[in-house]
């Protein structure tokens, strides 16, 4: 049954305002890129998401509109969702616990996309913030999965479906941004935040292990 509602809109509106001004803040969207959703309903499946092309700095009324399985507008708007909403679907379709999914696009997420992307994964292991992904073991290892950035959607969609991990809560997608997600908007924030870190970190230690060899 359906728990759509105009409340339930509204709320999931305001989370996705919420997150859109966080991340616009610190330039994770340039140019307008990157998309964010949260699921309203599972069944049938509805998720309120990014309006295709615009300024996500601002705030405006025509900022989301919802979405069906099918990626169509579930009432009737002039919005356009993005293309990509494809992908976040098939999350939904395949992680029945993520709430909410987050795409943004910044140069560390794009660095290591395109460093590891031969092999299709980058690995990476003991550093704390693997925590804030929800992995708790000592001396934890991840892989996150890399798939080529293809430029017809629907093939793209499939190729994240395909590597889908429900313990490892993000997709890299080469030189175009990560696809995180979480039970709900906080837990998927903070997954984003925790990757990020995550590759920052890890581009700068490359850094400085190169300069300690060639000292």
């Amino acid at each position: 049954m359906s728990t759509f509602t105009h409340e339930a809109r509204q709320l999931a509106f305001q989370q996705l305002d919420q997150a859109k001004l966080t991340f616009a803040a610190r330039g994770w969207f340039p140019g307008t890129s990157g998309n964010l959703s949260v699921k309203i309903s599972s069944s049938p499946l509805l998720v309120a998401v990014t309006a295709s092309g615009k300024d996500k700095t601002i705030s405006t009324p025509n900022d989301y509109l919802v979405v069906d399985a099918e990626n169509k507008p579930y009432e009737a708007t002039s919005l356009k969702p993005s293309a990509e909403t494809q992908i976040h679907t098939a999350i939904y379709r395949n992680i029945p616990k993520a709430g909410a999914v987050f795409h943004v696009h910044t140069i560390a997420n794009n660095l290591i996309s395109e460093l590891y992307g031969d092999v299709s994964y980058v690995t990476l292991r003991d550093q704390e913030l693997i925590k804030g992904l929800g992995i708790w073991e000592e001396g934890a290892e991840i892989r996150i999965p890399i798939v080529e950035n293809y430029a017809d959607i629907p093939k793209l969609a499939n190729a994240v479906e395909n590597v889908l991990d429900p313990r490892i809560p993000g997709v890299l997608i080469r030189n175009h941004g990560i696809y995180a997600w979480g039970g709900n908007d906080f837990e998927a924030k903070r997954h984003l935040e925790s990757f990020e870190f995550l590759f920052s970190y890890h581009l700068q230690w490359l850094q400085v292990r190169h300069l300690a060899v060639q000292a």
